[in-house]
């Protein structure tokens, strides 16, 4: 517990930022001095590349601002310096291509302290950017490390708390220690952390006033893939996200009630990625969720404080699925750090009662949310209402509910006992055919997205469209207004850009960092 507290009271140095500045730079740290790197290399290039052209496609704030790759074969290797993400996706791509081609030359002898180098040299790197990018008026305060290696986890960790003990620590948040086994050498206990999930099963060490995860996860495109997404979710822990409103209880018969309300800190997370928010799998418009909207709440980017207030139970089995709509959210305890240790624990403690109880009642709850500003010019507060369902896990769902006014009417004829044998039989027969499963697994379909969203990450951007002949102006007026613009951006172009001004020190200068494909500043050049 004291570890903890330290951690917190470190990470209460950090500037204060901007909710969509809270996500933190990435390092990743892929080692390859491993006889398995061969297997590895296929599917982590993949699954990286699957979970970086989501990143890059999602409208609305950069969930991932900053993005290094490093590579550890007999030393460290900086592969891709600081770049942003959503700007340099071909860049990336062409490191993940070189990436891919070291399974063709083999692997590398093992041991040395390339992994702690990369990490030393990676916050060094990412200081400079800081410092730089702060005096033209952006700043990004934290930074979070993964390293994915097929050695022992528990030996990386000691390696990282004898060598960084003498290390600037203020702006990393995290270290993730990944260490990537074949299902072969895999306990049987260790196999069911394996499975994939959101968030795998970890174990946490607290050392230095910094986290250090050390996770053990299976070498296969799905759980790798689920690593990298959780690098998507909001990483704000600045205040909690929700908080959610019970009656306080506890009356005796003739005491007057008391407006007197139980406050459950809660933070959202996403369940599942909006569609609406992947630019180009819409028809043609960009759609973000409008945070004023009085039916919809939105965990990202989490810029509110949403408040439920829980007015009745109800059975599970009285509510019809067909008046449930919109994105379902995961609500789970917060972990705001501002919040006092003991705060934190007893609300935890009874976050988890009320799943309990929930579960062995089978209640569900109808909640009522009031949006924090009314309408200006009416003064008028719409409410939502949203149905909390609990789980087996300690978190609870929750999703819109209908309302009269969104409700259509609906007079079906009741469904008829018996049915004409010839009609009832190829139904069956048709049914039988079916494959039956118990349960439906969304990682078993695929709908070609990821193809989807690279092919739309290289189509040009803004091309011209040629203008109708009698829009175009006169051809004399035109190469005047070309001969000054060049005049005027030509200065503008000899100068170097802040890419330019800052180059880390140990980047490779090969085929990976000129690869790419030209951006809309080369175009213009030409």
């Amino acid at each position: 517990m004291n570890s903890r507290k330290l951690l917190s009271e470190t990470r209460r140095t950090f500037p204060a930022t901007k909710a969509c500045c809270q996500q933190p730079s990435r390092i990743l740290i892929v080692d390859v001095t491993s006889p398995s790197w061969a297997n590895t290399c296929s599917v982590l290039s993949e699954a990286l590349e699957n979970s970086l052209c989501l990143a890059c496609s999602l409208t609305g704030p950069s969930r991932i601002p900053l993005l290094s790759l490093y590579l550890v074969q007999n030393q460290q290797e900086c592969l891709l310096p600081f770049v942003h993400l959503k700007e340099n996706f071909a860049r990336v791509q062409a490191c993940i291509s070189e990436l891919r081609s070291l399974s063709r030359e083999g692997c590398f002898p093992q041991g040395g302290n390339g992994v702690v180098q990369a990490v030393q040299d990676g916050l060094q790197q990412f200081k400079q950017y800081s410092r730089h990018t702060a005096a033209g008026g952006s700043a990004n305060s934290s930074v979070e490390i993964t390293i994915l290696t097929s050695q022992s986890g528990k030996e990386i960790v000691k390696q990282l708390e004898r060598k960084l003990k003498d290390v600037d620590l203020v702006s990393l948040r995290r270290i993730q220690v990944i260490e990537v086994l074949k299902r072969d050498f895999l306990e049987p206990e260790d196999v069911e952390q394996c499975i994939p999930a959101e968030e795998p099963s970890s174990s946490d060490i607290a050392v230095l006033g910094m986290d250090i995860d050390l996770q053990t996860i299976e070498d296969n495109v799905i759980s790798l893939e689920m690593l990298f997404k959780t690098w998507l979710h909001d990483c704000g822990s600045e205040r909690e996200h929700l908080h959610l409103l019970l009656p306080s209880g506890g009356l005796s018969r003739g005491t007057a009630p008391k407006p007197t309300l139980m406050c459950l800190k809660c933070d959202l997370q996403e369940r599942l990625l909006d569609p609406n928010l992947l630019s180009g799998t819409t028809d043609g418009t960009l759609k973000t969720a409008d945070l004023n909207s009085p039916c919809q709440m939105t965990a990202w980017p989490a810029t509110m404080l949403y408040k439920l207030q829980v007015v009745k139970a109800l059975k599970s089995e009285g509510v019809c699925e067909s008046v449930l709509y919109g994105l379902p959210f995961i609500i789970k305890p917060t972990s705001c750090w501002q919040l006092d240790w003991d705060e934190l624990e007893l609300n935890q403690h009874s976050f988890h009662a009320l799943c309990h109880s929930l579960l062995k009642r089978k209640w569900m709850l109808l909640a009522k949310h009031e949006p924090q500003d009314t309408c200006p010019s009416w003064n008028i507060v719409v409410h939502s209402y949203y149905i909390i369902i609990p789980s087996d896990s300690a978190t609870l769902l929750v999703k819109p509910v209908a309302v009269r006014e969104l409700l259509m009417p609906s007079a079906f004829p009741a469904l008829l006992a018996e049915h004409p044998e010839r009609v009832q039989s190829p139904i069956e027969s048709a049914l039988n055919s079916l494959e039956v499963e118990v349960t439906y697994n969304p990682l078993h379909l695929k709908s070609n997205l990821y193809k989807y969203l690279r092919s739309m990450l290289y189509r040009p951007l803004h091309r011209q469209q040629p203008q109708p002949r009698d829009q175009r102006p006169e051809r004399h007026q035109q190469k005047q207004h070309q001969s000054r613009a060049k005049a005027t951006v030509a200065p503008l172009l000899m100068a170097p850009s802040p890419a330019q001004l800052f180059r880390p020190a140990g980047v490779r200068r090969d085929s990976c960092a000129h690869s790419f494909l030209p951006t809309e500043d080369d175009k213009i050049l030409h």
